[in-house]
C-alpha cells in the first residue's frame, strides 16, 4: 500500500478502511475483512472492524514495532534511535533506558527532545507540502506515486502521468482486457508495466502460484519474465516456498 495514501491514523492503527469494497484492510498483508461478515478467533466470533484489530495483533504483532522495523525507504530511524524509541514506548524511565543502553540520562533527554522537533517538522512540512499539492497540476507535471515497498528508489520511478500513458499506450495492445505486446528493456517502462499489471490482482487475496499464473498468462505469453519482476519490484510478495502469492 502506498505510504501516501495512508493517513497517520491509518499507519498507527495497522489498517485502513476501503470505501469501495466496504471492507477493512491490513497494511502489512492485504488481508480483507468485510463489514457484515463474521470472522472466527479462537472459536469466537467478531465483526470485521474488531476481527481486522484481532488480526493485525494475532499475524502481525504489536503495530509499534511493526511500524518502527518496517524496511521501507521511508523509516530513516537508526538502530540507537529504535531501541530508545521502543523502551520510550515500554515506558521505561530515562534513567533505566540510560542504564540499558550505557548512556546517561541526559542523553536519553536529548534524544526526546529531538524527536519531538523532528516530529513538529514533519507536522509543517506535510501541512504546506499537501496545500502545494491541492493545486491542480497537468498531466505533464504530475509525478505518478511510487508504490511504498520500492526499494532502490531512483530516477526510475520519476514518471509524469503523460509519461505514463504514453508508456501505457505503446506498450500494451489492449487496456480492458489488459494484453501486453511487448515487455521493455528500459527499467523506468518496466515499472508502469508492473504496476499495470498489479492493479489486476486483489488486494488481500492469496494466489496460488498456479492461479497467479493463469491470470498473467491472459496478460503476456511470458510470464513468468512478469511474475519475477513484480516480485523483484517488491509489488508482490511470496512465501519461501514460492507456493503462495500476495499484493505488498
Amino acid at each position: 500500500m502506498e505510504i501516501e495514501k495512508l493517513s497517520v491514523e491509518e499507519l498507527k492503527q495497522g489498517y485502513r478502511f476501503n470505501e469501495d469494497s466496504s471492507s477493512y484492510i491490513c497494511n502489512v498483508c492485504n488481508r480483507n475483512f468485510e463489514t457484515g461478515e463474521i470472522y472466527q478467533f479462537d472459536k469466537r466470533f467478531f465483526e470485521a472492524v474488531r476481527a481486522v484489530k484481532i488480526h493485525v495483533q494475532a499475524e502481525h504483532g504489536d503495530n509499534f514495532n511493526q511500524l518502527l522495523n518496517t524496511e521501507s525507504k521511508y523509516n530513516t530511524f537508526t538502530e540507537n534511535q529504535k531501541e530508545i524509541l521502543s523502551l520510550i514506548y515500554a515506558d521505561f524511565s530515562d534513567k533505566d533506558i540510560a542504564k540499558q543502553l550505557g548512556i546517561s540520562p541526559s542523553t536519553v533527554r536529548h534524544q526526546r527532545f529531538m524527536f519531538r522537533e523532528k516530529a513538529k517538522q514533519a507536522k509543517m512540512y506535510l501541512a504546506i507540502y499537501e496545500q502545494v499539492m491541492e493545486k491542480k497540476l497537468s498531466s505533464e507535471e504530475m509525478i505518478v506515486p511510487i508504490h511504498s515497498n520500492a526499494v532502490m528508489v531512483d530516477d526510475r520511478y520519476i514518471t509524469t502521468e503523460k509519461e505514463k500513458e504514453q508508456i501505457l499506450k505503446t506498450t500494451f495492445e489492449s487496456l480492458s482486457p489488459l494484453k501486453l505486446k511487448t515487455f521493455p528493456k528500459k527499467e523506468k517502462k518496466k515499472i508502469v508495466i508492473l504496476a499495470k499489471i498489479a492493479e489486476e490482482l486483489q488486494v488481500g487475496k492469496r494466489y496460488t502460484e498456479k492461479e497467479l499464473n493463469e491470470i498473467l498468462k491472459e496478460i503476456f505469453d511470458d510470464y513468468v519474465v512478469i511474475r519475477r519482476y513484480l516480485i523483484d519490484y517488491r509489488f508482490m510478495e511470496r512465501t519461501k516456498d514460492c507456493k503462495t502469492y500476495w499484493l505488498k
